[in-house]
């Protein structure tokens, strides 16, 4: 069924206006008597009937509340080196999907992208637009926070994670040594292209984090955190 998100908790009626109203129109072809489901990320799904529709409004009938089941046990925050191109818009959608916490664009030594402010404002509204979608999409109870540009001695000095994890080409500890299946937030650090430098992995191990491998394959910057994302949610029961 169609998920949109809306801002405010849903009454008995819930009344669309502007591109979500167009968009379930002219995209999706929508009429009255179909049904998707509103979501405000407060853990419930809200499934409702459309009432009325115009090409500019759309009134729904909330008909039922029900818990979301697709959020995971455990709250993961990816600091993610900021890398070339569009990567990072690829990375937001497929972490989204799998269930990320919160993903924030890190300035590190070796990343060649580096957006003035006024860039990255621009870019955290695209980012934060393109994860919306992938919730939207994949059935997600809330919509991941995309967080605004920092330095990486910025993220770990405000990382309050129960657990931190360094992902390394040059190798570290197991997952499955690392990983506890009751740990209610962690965070992982990725390095753009070209990785970290030692000073910033000793930064990170200095502020608690421990360094972890992908295995003995050098994985892109936009594969890492896909990867990374993938094996906590197998290894915290959260594929089951």
């Amino acid at each position: 069924m169609q998920k949109l998100f809306v801002d405010a908790k849903p009454d008995e009626k819930v009344i669309l206006t502007g591109e979500q109203a167009r968009h379930i129109g002219k995209s999706l072809r929508m009429k009255t008597g179909d049904m998707l489901t509103v979501c405000c990320g407060d853990g419930n799904d809200y499934g409702c009937m459309i009432d009325g529709i115009t090409s500019e409004e759309v009134v729904l009938t909330v008909c039922y509340k029900q818990a979301n089941k697709s959020e995971p046990t455990v709250k993961v925050t990816i600091y993610q080196g900021v890398p070339k191109s569009d990567k990072m818009e690829d990375i937001i959608q497929k972490c989204t999907e799998m269930g990320v916490f919160r993903i924030v664009p890190v300035l590190t030594h070796r990343s060649v992208s580096r957006p003035d402010d006024k860039s990255a404002r621009k870019k955290q509204m695209r980012y934060q637009k393109i994860a919306l979608e992938a919730a939207q999409q994949s059935g997600r109870g809330i919509v991941p926070e995309i967080g605004k540009m920092i330095t990486l001695k910025e993220a770990v000095q405000n990382d309050n994670c129960e657990k931190k994890i360094l992902f390394y080409e040059g190798g570290g500890e197991s997952l499955k040594t690392l990983i506890e299946k009751n740990l209610q937030s962690i965070s992982v650090y990725i390095g753009p292209e070209g990785g970290f430098e030692k000073e910033e992995v000793e930064l990170i191990k200095k502020n608690g984090g421990e360094v972890a491998t992908l295995g003995k394959r050098i994985l892109r910057t936009q594969t890492a955190p896909v990867a990374a994302l993938t094996a906590i949610m197998l290894l915290t029961d959260n594929m089951e």
